[in-house]
């Protein structure tokens, strides 16, 4: 039975080279396979979350902890989590380059998802739920690198931006409805009852990842269903040398053939060839003379007649059209054969731009993390809230992220400096001002609900550019260095990166912010993040869209002028 269903399985799978798969045309539409990438990310996040009230209880009564050894173990437990993430997305987005296929290891890591999934479930000892956690980081890992440059294939650079709107959406949205439906879920149905949405959900995202068609996929189907236009009978007979065939290479035409289709057009009909007998004698005018040429691509004894004053014209035609063949641009520079051994990911982090894009997403992350390590117990102590109201206080923080494909789309056309540096300015006094929630009454949830709604908006206006920004320096690197990073690119290793800094910023921020208000209190805690916020608008308009006092595309940049 189950060899049955490998079978099925791998026929799935693989795709016919000659008959061109059901639906092809949905399967491999923009918004199917941001349908995906976006229920893929959501899954993601989504069994990270989900899980998160039911730990403490798997390990009480199913592996056997102390109780006081129980917030030591739910620490490790997300530590190895983020561990995983930073150390597999580079080696991900590595591997996902220099694979055929972006489906492939979309379906490895939901395999992996759901084998950490199985051992979250019935795990019931430490080893075994340390290594689930592991594999739900690695799975993590595979969805944001390949699942971003999946998006980046698709749509390209004019809408990456709005595009990557969507799929903070559907990020926001896991991480404000995972805890709520887990606590309740546990709290209404029991242990089992969790994992039961968790499956549930991977088996909808199994069906989306298998049905996907890659555009670079289903492309090769397009260009098979387009008609050819049938040789004529002379050409058939090999009395009409054919034009060459066009170079893989070039955008150009072949000179022969551009002078073969220039006479063509001038309707001369004049050929001869051994097999039709003695040389008729030329019926033209007297001011008119012919030459005869032999074409390289056909028969040697075939030769075609042509006047003199049109193979001026044609030859006048290919000048003008070698001034139409692309020029090197001069702000561009021919790559070092050193350079190009070395791998993307080093000459990605030399990049200063590069760098400032993921310091960026690194305090964006800690920013928007660093609540929920303080914002549960600040509610429960000013205002007696359970669990349910704990989750809720975050609703505030994330509905705001919906107006992210706008910011997107408005990144796509003026870059992603202004929106950034604008959104980091404007976390500062919201972060500041937290600190008037001192004490209970509906005054202050009022006052705390609007200030966590205007930070999440600032949060999200910085959020979706930075996911923008990676491309942008992509494209901006092979334009002024064509051929950098090879035939296959590395947008999967520089969303690796930035999904190493976000990764980075879940593990600062809940420490920053649990350490600051252990020490010294709330008040300061909001101060700090504020400082923090404002600082990083400096590099934010620094280097974002390239250093600022560079031209407005950028080329000034160093990172453009050098690789």
């Amino acid at each position: 039975m189950s060899g049955h269903c490998t079978q099925a399985f791998l026929a799935l799978l693989k795709s016919d080279q000659e008959k061109p798969p059901p639906l092809l045309a949905q399967r491999s539409s923009k918004w199917f396979l941001l349908t995906t990438v976006c229920i893929a990310v959501f899954t993601d996040i989504f069994l990270y979350g989900i899980i998160v009230p039911v730990i403490p209880f798997a390990l009480t009564k199913r592996a056997n902890v102390a109780e006081e050894d129980v917030q030591h173990w739910v620490s490790v437990l997300l530590a190895v989590y983020g561990a995983a993430l930073l150390a597999a997305a580079p080696v991900c987005g590595w591997l996902a380059d220099r694979s055929t296929s972006r489906r492939m290891p979309l379906l490895v890591g939901l395999l992996a998802l759901a084998g950490a999934t199985l051992m979250l479930c019935f795990g019931n000892t430490i080893g075994v739920l340390v290594t689930g956690r592991i594999l739900q980081g690695a799975s993590a890992a595979i969805v944001w690198t390949v699942g971003l440059a999946l998006l980046v294939d698709t749509v390209g650079q004019k809408e990456v931006g709005q595009v990557m709107g969507f799929v903070s959406i559907s990020m926001s949205i896991a991480i404000l409805v995972a805890p709520l439906l887990g606590g309740v879920v546990y709290d209404r149905g029991g242990y089992y009852s969790v994992y039961y949405m968790a499956f549930a959900l991977i088996f909808l995202d199994i069906i989306l990842r298998i049905a996907m068609v890659e555009k670079k996929v289903a492309h090769k189907w397009d260009i098979a269903a387009v008609p050819t236009s049938a040789p004529s009978p002379a050409e058939k007979e090999g009395k009409v040398p054919l034009p060459p065939p066009q170079r893989e290479d070039s955008w150009l035409p072949h000179p022969d053939s551009v002078l073969h289709s220039t006479l063509s057009e001038k309707k001369v009909d004049k050929k001869w060839s051994i097999e039709d007998g003695p040389r008729p004698e030329p019926e033209t005018p007297p001011n008119e003379r012919r030459t005869q040429r032999i074409s390289p691509l056909s028969n040697a004894d075939t030769i075609v007649e042509e006047p003199e004053t049109e193979v001026a014209e044609a030859s006048s035609h290919m000048n003008n059209l070698s001034c139409c063949q692309p020029q090197p641009d001069n702000s561009s520079t021919t790559v070092p054969a050193e350079v190009r051994k070395r791998p993307p990911i080093v000459i990605l982090l030399s990049s200063r731009r590069l760098l400032s894009a993921l310091y960026c997403a690194l305090v964006q992350s800690a920013l928007l993390t660093a609540w929920d390590a303080v914002l549960p117990l600040r509610v429960s102590s000013l205002f007696g809230w359970h669990s349910l109201g704990a989750g809720l206080i975050f609703l505030p923080l994330v509905l705001p992220s919906f107006i992210a494909p706008l910011v997107g789309a408005f990144s796509d056309r003026y870059g992603a400096r202004l929106p950034a540096t604008i959104g980091f300015v404007l976390s500062m006094p919201f972060l500041i001002l937290l600190r008037l929630v001192d004490e209970g009454g509906t005054q202050q949830i009022v006052i705390l609900c609007v200030l966590l709604a205007l930070l999440g908006t600032a949060l999200t206006i910085v959020l979706t550019p930075l996911l923008a920004e990676i491309t942008y320096i992509l494209n901006a690197k092979e334009k002024h260095h064509p051929g950098l990073f090879g035939e296959k690119g590395a947008y999967a290793q520089a969303y690796g990166l930035f999904n190493c800094a976000f990764a980075g910023g879940m593990l600062v921020g809940p420490l920053w912010a649990g350490f600051v208000v252990q020490k010294s209190g709330w008040a300061t805690m909001c101060l700090s993040l504020g400082i923090l916020s404002v600082g990083t608008a400096i590099p934010a308009f620094l280097f974002m869209n390239g250093w600022v006092g560079g031209r407005k595309d950028g080329e000034a940049d160093e990172d453009q002028q050098r690789p």
